[in-house]
């Protein structure tokens, strides 16, 4: 009996201080509403919370720098875990840019050997460069293609800008190419503007030479040279290239003519070997030639197709 009025006395208590804090809050309610901003609950509140903000200040930046702190630890773990990925991705950009500049370079130089088989009407066959001499007395190329694909030795080679060499000999899938630079290489030419006749050498230093020109004729720095096709080693009206430096003078036997090739063989990826090539003068010709036989042939046919009716008439 004793424990439970004890209970019945506290509960009875917890209510009597809920019903005066009620009554107390509603009263406060009351005359807080009631009173201006001058009066004293108005005042009561504003000094607490002057009192209160400079806690809320720094709870707020702890929680911001809380905050700050968690994300920076989320970067720098997000950063360890894909830094491999981003060195991957970074390797394969480098490749990529890297191909597509090969692949610009080449599209370049094959229309360079477009160009030229375009101008000078070329039949032939195109190949790649697959080695290089290393000594100066044997200045020559070795190219991938060979018999297989229709290359016999003594066919002209062109690079993009014109003559590099000749071939000397192949087998069913490589061929060596002699360049003009070769000690041993000579290419009958002339000069375009004069049509003056020469022969172009190799040398060991690499140069090219003009032999044989005329004591008279006149050359100056900046004449193209072209092969003349005589002899029949090189194909007709192909450049060679231009005239750089002239020593002496016309009438002198000593002058010398140097000649700055078309293309330096170092730089040779891919050539073509040509089979035949439009010739500005002696193709012409010889068309004219050619059409004029067939005229005469054709002629010949007629009188004699004449004569042999004419037979025939008689027999009858």
């Amino acid at each position: 009996m004793a424990l439970n009025f004890q209970n019945t006395g506290h509960t009875r208590l917890a209510r009597i201080l809920l019903v005066v804090f009620l009554a107390a809050s509603i009263l406060l309610m009351t005359v807080y509403a009631a009173e201006g901003q001058g009066g004293f609950l108005h005042g009561l509140q504003t000094q607490l919370h002057a009192i209160s903000a400079p806690f809320q200040t720094i709870g707020t930046s702890g929680g911001a720098l809380a905050e700050g702190a968690s994300e920076a630890v989320g970067d720098a773990t997000a950063d360890a875990g894909t830094l491999s990925e981003l060195k991957r991705q970074n390797e394969e950009l480098t490749n990529l840019l890297a191909q597509t500049e090969e692949y610009r370079l080449e599209i370049e130089r094959l229309q360079g050997l477009l160009n030229l088989k375009e101008t000078y009407s070329i039949d032939g066959v195109s190949g790649r460069v697959i080695g290089h001499s290393t000594d100066a007395w044997n200045q020559t190329i070795t190219i991938d293609i060979g018999t297989s694909s229709g290359v016999e030795a003594g066919l002209t080679v062109v690079g993009p800008s014109g003559v590099v060499g000749q071939v000397v000999s192949c087998s069913a899938g490589s061929s060596t190419v002699r360049l003009l630079s070769d000690p041993n290489s000579g290419v009958a030419a002339m000069i375009q503007s004069v049509r003056a006749e020469g022969i172009v050498r190799g040398s060991l230093n690499g140069l090219l030479y003009l032999e044989n020109v005329d004591e008279d004729i006149v050359v100056e720095v900046g004449d193209v040279v072209l092969t003349s096709g005589l002899g029949g080693s090189f194909t007709r009206g192909l450049l060679i290239g231009q005239v750089v430096s002239v020593t002496g003078k016309a009438s002198d036997d000593t002058r010398t003519i140097i000649v700055a090739a078309n293309e330096k063989a170092a730089s040779l990826e891919e050539v073509m070997v040509v089979f035949s090539a439009f010739s500005d003068a002696g193709e012409s010709g010889d068309a004219a030639g050619s059409s004029g036989s067939g005229d005469q042939t054709s002629g010949d046919g007629d009188q004699g197709s004449q004569d042999g009716d004419e037979g025939d008439g008689g027999s009858q």
